[in-house]
């Protein structure tokens, strides 16, 4: 657990410039009035951004997860946070960049419908 915390908090220092971004529009309740948490250890894993009250975990993926191998450790994490009871969406750095609204739309419809 030890190891965790350290990596937590490396994380948070060493956010990208897209979860930076993000994070601005989901902290402090600021979408629905949500409680986001970030760079939070779930099981083994570290997520980006969740909502413990939603059951709501958002991914922010960059460019590092493009190839087959990448996407199938992807798809392994999913599956063991849905089996948690979470539902994990993903964005696109290039979505946080361009088009931040859409993506605070698609985290409150989400939520809206869980």
């Amino acid at each position: 657990m030890e190891r965790f915390r350290k990596n937590v908090k490396a994380l948070r220092v060493r956010q990208t410039n897209a979860e930076v971004r993000l994070w601005r529009t989901l902290r402090n309740r600021r979408l629905a009035r949500w409680k986001f948490r970030r760079q939070h250890a779930i099981d083994r894993y570290i997520v980006d951004f969740v909502t413990l009250d939603g059951k709501l975990i958002v991914e922010v993926d960059g460019a590092t997860h493009s190839t087959e191998a990448e996407l199938a450790r992807d798809l392994g994490r999913t599956r063991v946070l849905e089996s948690l009871g979470f539902h994990v969406i993903r964005v696109s750095n290039v979505d946080v960049y361009e088009n931040i609204e859409g993506v605070q739309e698609m985290i409150a419809l989400t939520l809206g419908s869980i």
